[in-house]
């Protein structure tokens, strides 16, 4: 089997022209960035506005384990497929962050045989929006420190200052520093730090606003700090969210790439999903909505987290209702949850144990999946199952998987085959999904937004992960009483935990039970509309390993980029 880059650069590539000509878009619609991808104005949303919305559906997945479970293959195998049957089917995606990328987990353009291209661009700069998102909040902390500078007008509180710097790579040594060092006219020396770009709160607006002008808002309202009587200062405060949108303003375009069948995929935005809420665009699902009948989206991780977060965050700022969700699974990966084999970091994984038969590992294992079944059915769509197979896998585990799932309540259990036959070995998930889309919908949120901001952080953890109840630390308290105290109780709840596991334990398994969940802090994204609580120890930026995906990268003789996964 060639590698995934190997089957991208083989692949053959249409104008991007053509593809949106697909679905509608005239040329006069893009903004060109070469042949092969583009921007789509945003003038579009009004053209279209009378057409109805497509058939809406998320996919997400059991609570994930290093080895990848091909969420984003199945994402982009099942528009593909949904296509092959005849369906106008349009996908949606993030943009990965440059981090994972040259660190761990490598691109997240698909593989195999479901893959978006081009491939190298998609997992690179694409058309700069990261970049663009960095300058405007780099733009923002300098304006902070030099208001510290000269004369502190704002009276702002040195120690209340929540907004560090961003860069866009793994760079663990920048995660705590002191800035303003080598005399006064280099700044007022504190303690700060930096996050990785896809954590930045202005990644989550520019994946949360509807508009050019509801940019403008969101940015306005970014809080950085409190003045010394407990009062939030604001990028408007600082006169800074003018310049900000300014730099957002080709950003905020949705990019329009392709599938390795000529399909077309909005590619846009690109927010954590354990410290934010892991989703693509509102604008790039609100533009799908209407130059499809289905789009496929996908949220981050497991079904506890970007689920969880596209349902209750992204669905009320968006107005888009959900049809049904896709939960992805695997044979391997439901054997890890049920003690079959281990994944020990820095020697790999028990390889001979994760291929061999073992039936009761897996319905072991399958409690997650249950449990992420029931989390889905919570907001009243039907669940379709996934099992993404591999070669390693026994007829007899993937039995033991779908009878899990079906008397768990799943609406159906499929295999997926798109990763090694693209859209052919998606055929029954995607008549599966027509399916679950044609019966009546029931969505609901989990929670009011008038709950105060401890009941629905409980309602969180009691019903979505299953806890007993919740601890808050200090810290949380402390912020809770603030956060009230400014009017910011009523904003819904972006939890930053663990993708690990259901808990806030990573080291917790399968369904764990019998546990609390401690809140040690709780913070602020006005502008991006959420309040996020931090559950155990969270990290904003990320560490590179021994060995970085980023050392196999390079360029060969004949100017192609090799070593991309």
């Amino acid at each position: 089997m060639k590698s995934d880059i190997e089957i991208a650069q083989a692949a053959k590539i249409k104008p991007i022209v053509e593809i949106a000509e697909s679905i509608g878009l005239a040329e006069d619609d893009l903004e060109l960035y070469g042949r092969y991808k583009a921007k789509v104005k945003l003038e579009v949303l009004e053209k279209f506005k009378d057409k109805p919305d497509a058939k809406y559906i998320d996919v997400t997945a059991i609570t994930p384990t290093p080895l990848g479970e091909g969420k984003t293959v199945t994402t982009i195998g099942l528009g593909m497929a949904l296509n092959r049957i005849g369906k106008k089917a349009v996908t949606c995606i993030r943009q990965p962050s440059l981090g994972p990328v040259f660190g761990i987990k490598g691109g997240a353009a698909g593989g195999g045989y479901s893959q978006v291209l081009p491939m190298e661009d998609f997992n690179l700069h694409l058309t700069g929006d990261v970049h663009a998102v960095g300058v405007a909040h780099n733009l923002l902390a300098a304006f902070l420190d030099a208001h510290m500078m000269h004369g502190n007008d704002l009276n702002i509180d040195p120690y209340s200052i929540t907004l560090n710097r961003v860069v866009d790579v793994n760079d663990r040594v920048l995660r705590n520093i002191i800035v303003g060092l080598g005399g006064k006219a280099n700044g007022i020396p504190r303690e700060t730090g930096y996050d990785i770009t896809v954590a930045s709160e202005v990644m989550a607006i520019l994946a949360l606003t509807t508009s050019l002008k509801d940019l403008r808002k969101r940015l306005a309202r970014m809080v950085v700090g409190s003045d010394y009587n407990g009062n939030p200062v604001s990028a408007e405060d600082l006169k800074c969210a003018g310049a900000m949108t300014v730099l957002l303003k080709d950003a905020i375009k949705p990019n329009l790439l392709q599938t390795i069948e000529h399909n077309p995929c909005f590619v846009h935005a690109g927010p954590f999903a354990n410290i934010a809420h892991g989703n693509n665009s509102i604008l790039a699902d609100m533009m799908a909505s209407k130059l499809g009948e289905y789009v496929v989206t996908e949220s981050g991780f497991g079904a506890d987290l970007g689920a969880e977060k596209f349902m209750n965050i992204k669905c009320r700022y968006s107005g888009l209702k959900p049809s049904a969700a896709v939960i992805v699974a695997t044979v391997r990966a439901l054997k890890m949850h049920g003690g079959g084999f281990e994944f020990i970091p820095g020697k790999g994984v028990e390889r001979e144990k994760m291929e061999a038969k073992n039936v009761e590992a897996v319905k072991l294992g399958c409690e997650n999946l249950i449990k992420m079944i029931e989390n889905i059915k919570i907001f009243g769509i039907p669940a379709v199952i996934s099992i993404n197979t591999f070669t390693t896998d026994f007829p007899e585990e993937i039995e033991a998987i779908k009878e899990a799932a079906l008397n768990a309540g799943a609406d159906s259990c499929v295999v997926s085959e798109v990763w090694a036959k693209g859209s052919a070995g998606g055929e029954e998930l995607a008549e599966a999904v027509v399916k679950a889309c044609s019966k009546p919908g029931s969505f609901k949120f989990l929670y009011p937004l008038e709950a105060p901001i401890k009941e629905k952080i409980e309602t969180i953890a009691t019903k979505i992960y299953g806890a007993d109840g919740v601890d808050y630390l200090q810290k949380a308290e402390e912020k809770i009483a603030l956060y009230t105290k400014q009017g910011f109780d009523k904003l819904p709840i972006c939890m930053a935990k663990t993708h690990l596991s259901l808990s806030h334990d990573p080291n917790l398994k399968g369904r764990p039970k019998g546990y609390r969940i401690p809140v040690r802090d709780v913070r602020a994204s006005i502008g991006a509309g959420f309040l996020y609580p931090l559950l155990g120890e969270m990290r904003t930026m990320p560490g590179l390993p021994k060995t970085p995906a980023g050392t196999k990268v390079d360029i060969d003789e004949k100017g192609n980029i090799v070593g991309l996964f």
